[in-house]
């Protein structure tokens, strides 16, 4: 556990399958969770994969709040993912489901294994674009400010606008933190149906 409740700033990826049910999916789990409140969920892009030839991916990210600890926040999270079918092979390949732990409130951790904010996440633009909903100023990897990074450069053209926020269930586990002021739900029908795309 942390010393007290924080925000933390998830990654969703998936481009197997029905790619927008699993995002949906892992929301679910997410906020199935005991210690973990999803208090908010960016809208869903779609973008061409990095890495080898494989489908476009689905992105999006989900705000949570929690007192657990990072390395904890990332064994869940790893957790989810082996529980819904992710296959740990090729680097960057295809996937039913990515879930990356990009920002832990203020911590800043580089271990084996865990490395927070993540370590890439400024040079990707499905992931700056969707968190920059979430959260205008975010911390960024060595030392970096939100003024330092060109969205253009690192390929906003390229992220495309795929359907409204993941849907938070009711009843989701909540944490002892409240929600930012104005926080929204936005809870919204995908523009069509994504089992019938990939």
């Amino acid at each position: 556990m942390t010393a007290r409740p924080v925000r933390v700033y998830i990654g969703l990826g998936s481009n197997l399958g029905d790619r927008l049910g699993h995002l949906r999916e892992a929301v679910a789990r997410l906020a199935r969770t005991p210690g973990l409140a999803v208090t908010r969920t960016s809208r869903v892009y779609e973008t061409a994969p990095v890495g080898p030839p494989q489908p476009d991916y689905l992105n999006a990210v989900v705000e949570v709040i929690t007192a657990l600890d990072p390395k904890s926040v990332l064994e869940l999270a790893q957790r989810i993912e082996d529980e819904m079918g992710r296959e740990r092979g090729e680097r960057w390949g295809p996937r039913v489901i990515d879930i990356d732990v990009l920002l832990h409130g203020t911590a800043r951790i580089d271990e084996p294994g865990l490395t927070v904010p993540h370590p890439r996440m400024h040079e990707r633009a499905f992931v700056m674009v969707p968190l920059l909903e979430l959260e205008a100023d975010p911390i960024l990897p060595g030392g970096r400010s939100l003024g330092d990074v060109r969205l253009e450069a690192i390929g906003r053209s390229d992220v495309r606008l795929f359907a409204p926020a993941l849907p938070i269930p009711s009843g989701a586990t909540r944490s002892n933190a409240p929600p930012r002021a104005g926080n929204d739900r936005r809870v919204g029908r995908a523009r069509d149906r994504e089992g019938d795309r990939s």
